[in-house]
């Protein structure tokens, strides 16, 4: 293999962390705790116009810099039909745990954690996916430049 070139093969432990990674930027992006970038500088901002400076434009630009990563590479990779799909199986999951007791629905605050967790693996596995998909059947995903 070329050393600039990325690895064809990707491991659990890479997926894992590309889930991880995801989870952060969800969650720093929002979450029911308060703890967030909502919380923290556009909540504040809709209240007092004053309240936003640089610190909290350069934390936003960073965090929607990230979503842009994340939303292209899953677009490309499983497109949105391919994120429908894995949401629904995220659903089912969910839906699984709910039935088995192993999570409850009667908690709000519990379920948004569980839908951000949810939103953490579609991103996680489109970011993945192209790793998958090449291993699977070699062929690589590629964009077309014109």
């Amino acid at each position: 293999m070329h050393p600039g070139m990325a690895s064809d093969s990707v491991s659990w432990g890479g997926v894992a962390l590309r889930i991880v990674a995801a989870g952060v930027l969800v969650f720093a992006t929002f979450n029911p705790e308060g703890q967030s970038y909502y919380h923290w500088a556009i909540a504040p901002l809709l209240r007092d116009a004053g309240s936003f400076g640089a610190t909290k434009f350069l934390a936003g630009a960073v965090l929607v810099a990230g979503w842009v990563v994340y939303l292209q590479a899953t677009r490309r990779s499983i497109g949105w039909m391919g994120a429908l799909l894995v949401a629904t199986i995220t659903g089912g999951v969910i839906w699984l745990l709910i039935e088995r007791g192993m999570v409850t629905a009667s908690s709000g605050r519990g379920m948004a954690h569980v839908a951000l967790i949810a939103l953490s693996v579609v991103l996680g596995v489109g970011m993945s996916w192209s790793h998958f998909s090449r291993r699977l059947s070699g062929q690589a995903d590629t964009d077309v430049v014109e």
